[in-house]
């Protein structure tokens, strides 16, 4: 049984979707003017597992993420470039694709522009008008929070208290200053378009309302997004929706928490803002991945270098016990693994329908690695047919909660010897020496030449090469 830890109620709730097996999601994407930054890829990625685990259940999803390509941002961040907003956009949504492709996220259903649905806008803007939620004023529209009588729901702060202690711009076109902007009437060299109130552009918080309720309806599943979207784009959003459509809005709202940056907040002020593009010149993807669901998704996570290497050797563990699964049942690696149902799987899901919870998620799988490691150590006959069994049922299990948590996509062998050659490199050592050496050894301990393959070993720990001699044969990483 699913449950959901809903923003909008502040408890923790049993998922009742809509429709029988069908699940509408929502989330909020990028406003596409600079690259994209860890935090995004936290929202990204934890979104991708939601989705993920949804299919792995049962659902039939339809997830709609958006890219805001029309915005105050945007339109300065052109303007300094000397560029046209479409272009600016353009650049950084391919980027964008180039990013998250790289992070091995999904694609989400469906993917639209806010620019594309300029007449979606405009009618939500009218019905608003019409129903008395909104008003013209100096050439915008504008949306009265005074005619929504439950503005605040979802953050849980009151009118009267916000206006009790406010300090908001003054904008003599508005009726209450916290009324909000629905379209900007047009302004020399920006991008505008025709409405009934004429030329302009959209606010930010319209967009999403048209967008997501044109794909999923009046009323959906699960609308999600950062924390930091909760007041006010969500609870504007809210307010435009319901009081444009007269029905409830989301069923559920699911916001993920922020990414700090060795214990400080990540902002442009302290220069530490660290970009995609430049960790994963670094860090192999998945080991970001597993870095960014390594605690629950509502918690904050820190980034360091530290816990980056941990993520790294964590993921290293995963794909080296799956590499002695597959020595040990004289498999291939084919590509075509079992799809385990085993207690892996069962618990893996257990602790995912708990709020996603995959961190715990996470601990099983170390907890299986560990177990199933000094069980392959220790073990000193050939595999009985309940052992193997029991291995090929874990592969399988590791493999499903691989493609939930997007991570294990690579052959193990391929993958290791990867990981060998790019450390190796980082840090000077010859692979073809160190092959060598551990061949060597190997001949020397055939030779019962003891001297020999403990000097050997002596001097590849020298060089910071761990032999590990088990019964499917010897290996060898780097420290």
């Amino acid at each position: 049984m699913l449950k959901i830890y809903n923003t909008l109620n502040k408890k923790k709730e049993t998922f009742e979707p809509i429709e029988q097996g069908k699940v509408g999601i929502y989330v909020c994407g990028p406003t596409v003017y600079d690259s994209c930054h860890i935090g995004h890829a936290r929202s990204v990625v934890v979104f991708d597992v939601i989705v993920r685990h949804l299919r792995a259940i049962g659902y039939e999803v339809t997830y709609v993420r958006n890219f805001t390509d029309v915005d105050d941002k945007i339109i300065n961040r052109a303007m300094e470039l000397g560029i046209s907003t479409q272009e600016l956009s353009e650049k950084y949504i391919k980027e964008y694709y180039q990013d998250m492709d790289a992070l091995k996220v999904e694609r989400a259903t469906i993917e639209p522009k806010a620019t594309d649905h300029i007449d979606e806008i405009i009618g939500v803007i009218e019905r608003l008008i019409s129903r008395g939620h909104a008003y013209e004023g100096g050439g915008d529209v504008f949306f009265s929070v005074e005619s929504f009588e439950d503005y605040g729901k979802l953050s849980g702060r009151r009118l009267a208290e916000m206006q009790a202690g406010a300090r908001v711009d003054v904008d003599e076109n508005k009726r209450n200053p916290f009324d909000f902007v629905l379209w900007k009437g047009a302004k020399p060299d920006e991008p505008m378009w025709d409405s009934p109130w004429g030329k302009g552009r959209p606010g930010w918080h319209i967009e999403c309302s048209a967008m997501s309720t044109h794909f999923l309806g009046h009323h959906f599943d699960i609308h999600g997004g950062g924390k930091d979207l909760i007041f006010p784009h969500h609870e504007n959003e809210i307010a435009q929706s319901e009081g444009a459509f007269g029905e409830h809005f989301a069923n559920v709202w699911i916001h993920n928490g922020f990414v700090r940056i060795n214990q400080e907040k990540m902002s442009k002020s302290l220069g530490n803002f660290l970009m995609i593009k430049d960790i994963l010149k670094r860090y192999h993807p998945e080991a970001l991945r597993l870095f960014l669901l390594s605690n629950h998704y509502r918690s904050p996570v820190d980034f360091t270098e530290q816990v980056m290497v941990e993520a790294e050797a964590g993921l290293e563990k995963i794909y080296t016990l799956l590499h002695r699964i597959d020595g040990s049942l004289g498999r291939c690696e084919s590509g075509e693994d079992e799809q385990g149902h085993g207690a892996l799987w069962a618990g893996f899901c257990q602790a995912m329908d708990d709020d996603f919870n995959t961190a715990r998620g996470i601990g099983l799988v170390f907890e299986t690695v560990r177990e199933l490691n000094r069980f392959l150590d220790n073990v000193g006959r050939k595999l009985d047919k309940q052992d193997q069994v029991r291995l090929v049922s874990t592969r399988g299990d590791l493999m499903r909660i691989g493609n939930v948590l997007g991570i294990l996509t690579e052959a193990p062998s391929q993958f290791l010897e990867q990981r060998k050659a790019d450390v190796l490199e980082l840090k000077g050592i010859d692979i073809a020496l160190v092959e060598r050496l551990v061949a060597e050894r190997v001949r020397a301990r055939q030779q019962k030449d003891w001297a020999t393959a403990d000097r050997i070993r002596d001097e590849l720990f020298a060089m910071d090469i761990l032999i590990e001699d088990r019964k499917e044969g010897t290996g060898w990483k780097v420290k």
